[in-house]
This record gives C-alpha cells, structure tokens and sequence, in this order.
C-alpha cells in the first residue's frame, strides 16, 4: 500500500552522448559544451494518414447568400420573386429533362417544385403592377 523512497524516487536521467552531428553540420566538443544541439523539427506538421483529415470548419456561405437573397427580395418585392422563380423553374426544368426525379427541396417530386414556382411566378407576375403603384403613390 506504501511505496518505499526507493520506489517513488524519480529515476536518474541518462547521461547525454557527445552529438556527432546534426542537420546543420558537424559538432565538435566546444560547439556542445557552450549549449545543447539544435533540434530536429522537420517531421513536424506533416499529413499522418493514420490520423486521417480533419473535418473541415463550418463555412456559413449560406447564410450570406440567404441573406443577400432576402435584401434583393425587400429592395425589389415581387420583381425579385418573379426573377428567382423563374430562374428556378429553368434550372429544374433542364435538371428533369436530364433524369432529375426527386429533388432535395421538401416537396421532393420535380412536377411538384415545378408546379410550386410556377404559382409563385405567376403571384408574382400579378403583384408587380401593384406594387409599382405603391411605389409611386398612385394607389
């Protein structure tokens, strides 16, 4: 249960070699007795594939474009809606003529993204003339 002195004692350390030379160059014994060797820190910061990647950090690009998004659609109104809905009904229309059956957006079937912004586009296409007016003070 107790350790004896001679047990918890730390143990020597070993006497040093006489360095024979390093990267730098030959030592002889005046170089190593006016200070220790330099040291070899070139295996340092080196890719282990047995450690693997790191993941890497989070890049909120989204949440800039989501904004950026919202800005155009507050500074246009349904000027913006009209544009991205029709944007987007090109992209899905040319990715389901490609294969494209089921997208990553909720609604999941293309027809029904499809059929989704083409409302979207056509509330739009409705909206803008009021809007305009709205804007210019005659409603």
């Amino acid at each position: 249960m107790f350790r004896t002195q001679s047990e918890t004692a730390i143990p020597a350390r070993p006497a040093a070699a006489a360095p024979e030379s390093t990267e730098f160059g030959a030592v002889d014994a005046a170089d190593s007795a006016t200070g220790p060797a330099p040291l070899d820190l070139s295996a340092l910061n080196r890719y282990d594939e047995a450690v693997g990647s790191a993941a890497p950090p989070f890049d909120p690009l989204r949440l800039c474009v989501f904004t950026t998004v919202a800005l155009i659609a507050c500074l246009l109104g349904p000027i913006a809606v009209l544009g991205f809905a029709l944007i987007a009904i090109a992209g899905y229309a040319r990715a389901r003529r490609q294969g494209l059956l089921r997208s990553k957006c909720k609604l999941g079937d293309t027809r029904l993204v499809l059929a989704y912004l083409s409302v979207l586009a056509v509330l739009a296409a409705v909206a803008t003339p009021f809007w305009v007016m709205f804007w210019i003070g005659r409603f």
